[in-house]
């Protein structure tokens, strides 16, 4: 597997943990809608919470959120719209971008833009 999948997959894990340890609830992982995807839904004070996980070994050239360009966002947003279709329980959502930096020592810096699209 290539080194940025590695770091992806890495990405997603620690993303789990922070969203539990963070008062969330995973519902979903890697949800997907034909070529649509949503890394991650949780719900969290009767709010229903995507998230799209971006991670990176470092910032040398750019954040992690830097790579949720327009198109992203509208695949993103669009995915949401989708899975709130299929199972309407929720009058509250949210979309959300987590940022991960990992070090050298694989140790994360964790960075949420709440509320990407209201």
């Amino acid at each position: 597997m290539a080194r940025h999948n590695d770091t992806g997959k890495l990405g997603e894990e620690l993303a789990q943990r922070w969203i539990a340890e963070n008062g969330y609830k995973l519902t979903n992982k890697n949800w997907r809608c034909g070529h649509w995807e949503i890394d991650i839904i949780a719900t969290k004070n009767n709010k229903l919470h995507f998230f799209e996980v971006k991670t990176r070994r470092s910032a040398q050239f750019g954040f992690p959120e830097e790579l949720v360009d327009k198109k992203k966002l509208h695949f993103f947003i669009s995915a949401g719209t989708e899975y709130i279709r299929q199972y309407p329980d929720f009058k509250w959502i949210c979309f959300n971008i987590l940022s991960i930096i990992l070090d050298d020592e694989k140790k994360p810096t964790f960075f949420l833009i709440e509320d990407v699209y209201t």
